[in-house]
């Protein structure tokens, strides 16, 4: 809901709803002015509400990146740790039985030299870049996108109960049925419950 639509219900619900003011007695002009003030505080936690909501669904955008980008850095070095896999066994498959002794000697360091680079591409802790490091954190991430993906959600639910809430306390006003503003406190209180959620599931 835009702001100028929740300050014309604002000014609608002061004025008794577009009625001839002559007409209104007193009482249903107090009336109308707590209806006003009743949709300004539910204006004002529904912008509350929309800054958590967009603060989750940017946090939930960011978080599925990140786990994008760790999961093709995982693929990466899973290759990288296959092919220095290969290159050892094909060595030493192909190691020559009547070698020079100095010869062989530099043909099992360059085997040894593959195997400890697939090992390092297996798990690389100090770096925290290892298939397996990598394979946890794009884990963390992903848990991160799916918290603040269903926060954005739960802010979303409880953005529309104020919105709905506005309405009615805006047609409470306009048509004097005063349970339509009950209606919109109860449904603005339920948004603030389901937000919450929203804020305890994000953090």
């Amino acid at each position: 809901m835009e702001a100028h639509e929740t300050h014309e219900m604002v000014h609608h619900a002061a004025h008794g709803g577009g009625h001839d003011d002559h007409g209104h007695n007193e009482d249903a002009g107090k009336r109308n002015r707590r209806i006003a003030i009743l949709i300004s505080i539910i204006a004002c936690l529904l912008a509350i509400v929309e800054i958590g909501g967009n603060s989750s669904q940017h946090n939930a955008l960011a978080a599925h990146i990140e786990a994008s980008n760790l999961w093709a850095f995982y693929q990466a070095k899973t290759i990288r740790m296959t092919q220095s896999k290969s290159s050892a066994d094909m060595l030493e498959a192909m190691l020559p039985q009547e070698l020079p002794a100095d010869k062989t000697t530099i043909w099992n360091k360059k085997i040894e030299d593959f195997r400890a680079a697939a090992k390092r591409y297996d798990s690389e802790p100090d770096t925290k870049e290892g298939r397996k490091e990598l394979m946890q954190r794009a884990k963390e991430a992903e848990a991160k996108h799916d918290k603040a993906f269903h926060a954005y959600h739960l802010y979303e639910y409880a953005a529309a109960c104020m919105q709905i809430g506005i309405v009615l306390a805006s047609a409470g006003a306009a048509t004097g049925v005063v349970v339509l503003a009950y209606l919109a406190g109860g449904l603005a209180g339920v948004g603030i419950a389901i937000a919450s959620f929203a804020w305890l599931a994000a953090h």
